[in-house]
């Protein structure tokens, strides 16, 4: 196994590609699980990116993009976060355990933080969230001095994925706000939460200062769709001040 990363050169980017194995496996939520994949020899990207995946299905090789769910500051390995479906790769991935083979292949994207960003607006949903905790983390591990504003949408608190994760960064970064929005109520009185989709009230009143943001937004095609709409024809956003990363298979 060849477990150095060759590199090429896809017109300014480096792009790695090496084989690997299955380090750890995580349960974050009902049919969600993140899988972490040992690195050696300097594998480097951004937070936000996305990398190629590939496992043996059936005695063949098949290859499935995903996004880093981990910050480049938590070394020695990287994990993607997957919502466990009924398709073969699902199927494939639910049975993997610790020592299994893989491919990496990547880094790719520009879903990632530029260094003007001052100020940020991320709007998410389900596991979308993904490459918005590996730029949150990043973010806070770094204590860069970047104000961030995350509407994340969920069914439930159960759904929630990376919860933890995330009370505690607000912790440690006061620049850090979280507003969990879901389809019924909050059962907890302290979690900061709203009920109903991410609309342009809920915006206007979690996100009085959108003007002055940069929106990140992630999710299912459908969502990412909407909500680029309303920033564009209800709030009057800059096309520049938008970023977007679209998360199909659901």
């Amino acid at each position: 196994m060849d477990k150095n990363p060759a590199t090429i050169r896809i017109g300014t980017n480096s792009v790695n590609i090496f084989e690997t194995e299955v380090l750890d496996i995580i349960e974050r939520a009902s049919a969600v699980k993140s899988f972490r994949l040992k690195v050696e020899n300097g594998f480097e990207f951004q937070p936000g990116q996305f990398f190629l995946l590939s496992i043996m299905i059936d005695g063949q090789e098949r290859s499935k993009h995903f996004s880093f769910s981990n910050s480049p500051t938590e070394t020695g390995y990287i994990e993607f976060t997957k919502r466990i479906t009924d398709s073969d790769f699902s199927k494939v991935l639910d049975n993997l355990k610790v020592g299994d083979w893989a491919r990496v292949k990547g880094p790719f994207g520009s879903f990632t933080l530029k260094a003007e960003d001052e100020r940020i607006a991320f709007l998410s949903g389900g596991i979308g969230i993904t490459p918005i905790r590996s730029m949150c983390k990043f973010v806070t591990d770094k204590a860069l001095p970047i104000d961030i504003v995350l509407l994340y949408g969920n069914n439930t608190e159960k759904d929630i994925i990376f919860r933890d994760d995330f009370d505690n960064m607000q912790k440690a970064n006061k620049n850090l706000r979280i507003v969990y929005t879901l389809t019924t109520s909050c059962e907890d009185e302290d979690t900061l939460c709203r009920k109903g989709f991410i609309d342009e009230k809920m915006i206007r009143e979690e996100v009085p200062d959108y003007k002055e943001r940069t929106f990140l937004i992630c999710g299912p095609p459908n969502m990412v769709t909407k909500l680029t709409d309303l920033l564009r024809s209800k709030l009057d956003i800059a096309e520049d001040k938008i970023r977007l990363e679209n998360f199909t298979g659901y």
